[in-house]
């Protein structure tokens, strides 16, 4: 009981000190800052409107909102892995494994920041979505159970790509890896299209991608009407995101575990 009482609040404030570090480092890059904000605008308002004529979709801006902030989600998981790479080709993360603190705050803090970023995202989305007609829910609960999934998804994106930036030293291998993963979760899920509307082995590949499932319970949380929602179960929808957010963080944990051994 004791070693748990006094682990619990090191690795709380060993990972808000790097989640700190993290945030003021992005307020401070105007650069990264202007970019994290007109993304989401660009591709509700360009692509939201051009593609909703050919969608097959009464209302394609309320379908496709909760895929355009799964792939901010994805967007800001790559991002936390090239930071993370950045600092381990500067020789930081040296100073993270010598440092008296559990390795689990080095993953909740790079992934903290991550979500938090997502989070930003995540407003503006659906601020210019409702700007642009999208039908949303205000219900509490609702909202709540929204963004369960979204820290789910983001927790395990992120662990994936931190992960990944662990086991290279060239940024240049880092987007070959992640680009592999990041186009086939993006594009092999029911975030910008119908499900119904694809080839049946797609629909296939759909069914283990865990995006969908994040976006399938986003459509049933936030959204007023339940357009493009499929049959899926909300709980099946948190438990897929739950083991996702678990598949994640050990692999992140593992990585940097491994890095401490290699030492």
């Amino acid at each position: 009981m004791t070693s748990i009482t006094t682990k619990a609040p090191g690795l709380i404030r060993a990972s808000g000190i790097l989640w700190q570090k993290h945030m003021l480092k992005f307020f401070q890059n105007g650069e990264e800052l202007f970019g994290t904000m007109i993304q989401p605008i660009l591709w509700v308002g360009l692509f939201g409107l051009g593609m909703g004529g050919l969608s097959g979709t009464d209302n394609y801006i309320s379908f496709m909102l909760p895929g355009i902030m799964a792939l901010s989600l994805l967007g800001g998981a790559i991002g936390g892995g090239m930071a993370w790479l950045d600092e381990r080709s500067k020789g930081i993360t040296k100073a993270y494994m010598a440092a008296p603190i559990p390795r689990s705050s080095i993953v909740a803090g790079n992934i903290g920041s991550t979500i938090s970023k997502g989070i930003i995202q995540g407003v503006l989305i659906l601020l210019v979505g409702t700007l642009l007609g999208a039908q949303l829910t205000l219900a509490p609960a609702e909202i709540a159970l929204a963004l369960v999934l979204l820290l789910f998804f983001a927790v395990g994106f992120g662990g994936i790509a931190l992960s990944m930036a662990s086991v290279t030293e060239d940024l240049m291998a880092y987007h070959a890896m992640i680009m592999l993963l990041n186009l086939p979760i993006l594009f092999l899920s029911n975030a910008l299209y119908p499900v119904g509307s694809m080839p049946t082995w797609m629909q296939a590949a759909i069914r283990i991608n865990p995006t969908t499932y994040l976006v399938d319970g986003l459509r049933q949380t936030i959204l007023q009407t339940d357009v493009g929602a499929d049959s899926t179960p909300l709980s099946i929808c948190l438990a897929v995101t739950t083991g996702f957010a678990l598949l994640g963080f050990l692999l992140a944990r593992g990585s940097i575990n491994k890095q401490t051994r290699s030492k």
